[in-house]
Order: C-alpha cells, then structure tokens, then sequence
C-alpha cells in the first residue's frame, strides 16, 4: 500500500468526555487500533483536528522508518489524505510523499 491509502484507512474511533477537575469537563478521542494515537481537548473538533493531526503524523513516521501502520479494514476510496494533511497545517513533506502541490489547501 501506498501512503495516500494507508492515509484512507478508516479507524476506530473512540470519545469520552472525562471530568479533570469538578464541574470542569474535557473531551478525550482515541485511534485505539494507532498505538498512542489521542487527543483531550475541551471542545470537540479542537480534540478531533488534533487527533487527526497525530494519526497523519504517526503513519507518515512508521512509512519514513519502514513500518508499516496497522490496517484494519480497507482504505476509503472517497478520501483526500492530501486535503485532509493541509488543511490541518501539517509541513510540505506530507504533501511531497503524497505527490501533491505544497502550499495552503484552498476550499471550492
């Protein structure tokens, strides 16, 4: 598999909302199949847009050393790991192993 699939395997994804303080409430996101793979966050898609940030980083990393990243179903055929990769910020090194354009990702 290439980067762009293993970028397009869907994962588990886990949520809970845990109390870290009284009264005080954060929202906690796990790939539990990504080894290390969350993210606590007090807003939902705070927490999400990092968790995703980890998992692109994290299968990025495991490629780059000659890993490979657990696969645990099939990739999605619809998804844009390019898109998905700039829009969070990540470097132009993702959008170079991906063989895409670098620069900001712009929305139609």
């Amino acid at each position: 598999m290439d980067l762009r699939e293993l970028l397009s395997i869907p994962y588990l994804l886990e949520a809970e909302a845990v109390e870290t303080e009284p009264g005080q409430w954060r929202v906690r996101l796990a790939y539990p199949e990504l080894p290390g793979c969350t993210a606590e966050a007090s807003v939902v898609e705070e927490a999400l847009r990092e968790l995703e940030r980890r998992r692109i980083e994290l299968i990025v990393r495991l490629v780059e050393e000659g890993k490979q990243p657990p696969i645990p179903r099939k990739p999605l055929t619809a998804s844009d790991p390019l898109w998905t990769a700039q829009d969070l910020g990540l470097s132009d090194r993702v959008a170079t192993l991906l063989g895409g354009a670098t620069g900001p990702a712009t929305r139609n």
